[in-house]
């Protein structure tokens, strides 16, 4: 058991649920930074060496805290923003508790386990709590969009680190997670010729219909046995039935379970790209999140946290994930990376999302143990 003291879980959700009700879409870089300022403001009030790098690119700002002491430290990281959108809270989803389930959005993903992050880190911090290493807390704007501002300094804080915990939300059964797939992401844009579909049919070149058989090929290469899956959506094309249309395209998501498959099913997507019969295809993107593989290192990281959660009077089972986190870039690095030490609960990005809020406190136990304890 952790010697800083967490809290009841009444305690927590009450703290929890303002970090809640201030929405933080990611796209709205403001609304991110006004619970940045939040976090910033009490870490300083208990002595936490904060530094804060401003946003780019329409993000928001991204928050690292560090703790005294010699020697590589411990990395925590977690997201503010989620994927709803303002004023979602007054339209479906407000905050609200029923028996044992907190409601809201991003409660679950990935709220409750930042704020255990950063909960965590103030009271070691107010309390003076010894630590074997010294703590590196980062809170990041933009992780429900691939991180595209944040990676870099998630990398740069894990270089070097001894360990990386990363909050995300508990899977199935309370699961942390030991391995995720990679992750892909890409764009396709396809240019046709427009023509009258009744009067001039042949003159055209339908960029739906090309899309359509493209749609095909790339489904096709979804293996589940080898861990490989393949989505393509949204889709667009067109303008009127009676119109061949000129352009058409989609977005794809890919999955894979390895460096070697990710690489490999790269070259394929990007290969369909080109030009044939008055059919132009683009397609853009490639790997976003490497996979993070099981190791020794990681499974030793388990076998503490596991030990941990039995004193603090749950198991702690662990799982292989198909979602990408950021725990996919430290882990790539070779930093020992223990992910979903998030709370428990479901429904992420769903109507019904929610945690189980009387979790909290033996989760954030959890996850104190670890920051104090790694050696």
């Amino acid at each position: 058991m952790p010697a800083t003291k967490i809290g009841t879980p009444e305690r927590l959700l009450e703290e929890l649920r303002g970090w809640v009700e201030q929405e933080t879409p990611t796209t709205d870089a403001g609304a991110v930074n006004k619970l940045m300022d939040r976090c910033e403001t009490d870490l300083r009030a208990v002595g936490g060496a904060v530094t804060r790098m401003p946003g780019r690119d329409g993000y928001g700002d991204t928050l690292l805290c560090r703790t005294p002491g010699e020697g590589a430290p411990v990395m925590v990281a977690g997201h503010l923003d989620t994927v709803w959108d303002h004023g979602t809270l007054a339209a479906s989803m407000p905050f609200r508790v029923d028996g044992d389930k907190a409601y809201g959005p991003g409660i679950y993903d990935m709220k409750a386990g930042s704020f255990m992050a950063f909960h965590s880190v103030r009271e070691i911090l107010r309390q003076k709590t010894p630590t074997k290493r010294p703590l590196a807390l980062l809170l990041t704007p933009d992780e429900e969009v691939g991180s595209p501002t944040s990676r870099d300094i998630i990398e740069a804080t894990a270089r070097g680190a001894r360990a990386a915990l990363i909050p995300e939300p508990a899977g199935a059964g309370g699961a942390c997670v030991t391995a995720r797939k990679g992750v892909g992401r890409f764009e396709i844009k396809i240019q046709g010729i427009s023509s009258h579909a009744g009067g001039n049919w042949a003159e055209g070149r339908s960029a739906v219909v090309a899309l359509s058989r493209l749609v095909l090929r790339i489904h096709e290469l979804t293996d589940l046995q080898a861990g490989i899956t393949t989505n393509v959506a949204p889709v667009w094309g067109g303008t009127r039935p009676n119109v061949i249309p000129p352009e058409a395209g989609a977005e794809v998501d890919l999955r894979v379970p390895t460096v070697a498959e990710g690489e490999r099913l790269e070259a394929l997507i990007l290969g369909l790209a080109g030009e044939q019969d008055g059919i132009s295809i683009s397609i853009t993107g490639g790997m976003n999140r490497p996979p993070f593989a099981e190791s020794a290192d990681i499974l030793g990281l388990y076998d503490r946290a596991k030990a941990l959660a039995a004193a603090a009077g749950y198991d702690l089972p662990k799982q292989h994930r198909g979602g990408g986190s950021d725990g996919n870039f430290t882990a790539a690095l070779g930093i020992p990376t223990l992910d979903g030490l998030g709370c428990t609960g479901a429904g992420a990005h769903a109507p019904h999302e929610h945690i189980l809020w009387r979790d909290l406190s033996a989760r954030c136990t959890t996850l104190c143990g670890l920051l104090e304890s790694i050696d």
